[in-house]
């Protein structure tokens, strides 16, 4: 039997700051890597054309709206060679520890029976080295409530994957318009790995660029955070890159930490007072 082969799906805009560390987290150990560009300001279109690899494909495109955002994401599903069995999303901001993108990758190519994989994030505070705790974690997911994250779909055993809904509560359906987290428990896979999710950090190079994205102005966090264990901080930060690639590894300022000592408790208890909302 052939080794499934992984595809990776990633829309980005204005992600200069992680984008590199990002596609080159993963691209050892998939076989393509879409890359489609929503109208990035910033540095981003020049950093994926610096990355010199036959597995990643580049392709630009203008900005989009919340409603358009799910119509690119089935675009690149329609765009998807039938002979690839995995889609894995990656966002801009998402860069993965290199033990766990062996583990979960190893998985798909063993086990081409499951539907999906669902995995931990760091959710990043502050800088690289802190995350939110897992109490403000509220997604379900595979029976387990935390920060957690479907990040692979099986398009060989889930009938009809589409994209659907408006950026924000935008999702992935079956032919029967199921959510892909809502089908047989017994095919949904939980492996206790993380990877780094930027999205509360400045992801472009100004704050202008940033909030001219879609959700982000509301996303950036003043928050305590605790520290991530070493070897949960992706190795890739600290390759050689070119000046072209923003250096990521500063910690974060005093200022970050006293303002966030100030608004932390007011959060905490938001947060018992009302709920989350659904979507992000």
């Amino acid at each position: 039997m052939k080794t499934p082969k992984i595809i990776v799906h990633c829309l980005v805009k204005n992600e200069a700051r992680f984008i590199w560390y990002s596609i080159n987290s993963v691209l050892p150990y998939v076989d393509k890597i879409m890359v489609w560009d929503t109208g990035s300001t910033d540095k981003t279109v020049q950093i994926i054309k610096s990355i010199k690899s036959k597995k990643t494909h580049f392709k630009q495109l203008n900005s989009i709206t919340a409603t358009q955002f799910p119509r690119v994401r089935q675009q690149m599903l329609k765009a998807t060679p039938k002979d690839y069995t995995w889609v894995m999303i990656l966002d801009g901001d998402e860069v993965w520890p290199q033990d766990s993108i062996k583990k979960v990758t190893h998985f798909c190519h063993r086990h081409p029976e499951y539907e999906s994989i669902v995995i931990r994030t760091n959710n990043l505070v502050g800088d690289i080295y802190h995350r939110l705790p897992e109490p403000f974690g509220h997604y379900h997911l595979a029976g387990i409530t935390g920060h957690l994250s479907l990040r692979f779909m099986n398009r060989k055993t889930i009938p009809g994957l589409n994209a659907k809904n408006p950026h924000g509560q935008q999702g992935y359906f079956d032919s029967q318009n199921n959510l892909i987290q809502n089908r047989h428990p017994a095919k949904i896979k939980f492996l206790n790995v993380h990877y780094h999710h930027a999205t509360h950090l400045s992801r472009s190079l100004s704050c202008s660029q940033d909030t001219s994205v879609i959700k982000r102005a509301s996303k950036f966090k003043y928050q305590l955070g605790e520290s991530i264990p070493k070897n949960q901080i992706p190795q890739i930060f600290f390759k050689p890159h070119s000046s072209l690639v923003p250096d990521v590894t500063r910690k974060a300022p005093l200022s970050f930490w006293v303002i966030s000592a100030l608004l932390t408790p007011l959060k905490a208890i938001n947060k018992i007072l009302k709920p989350p909302k659904s979507g992000y």
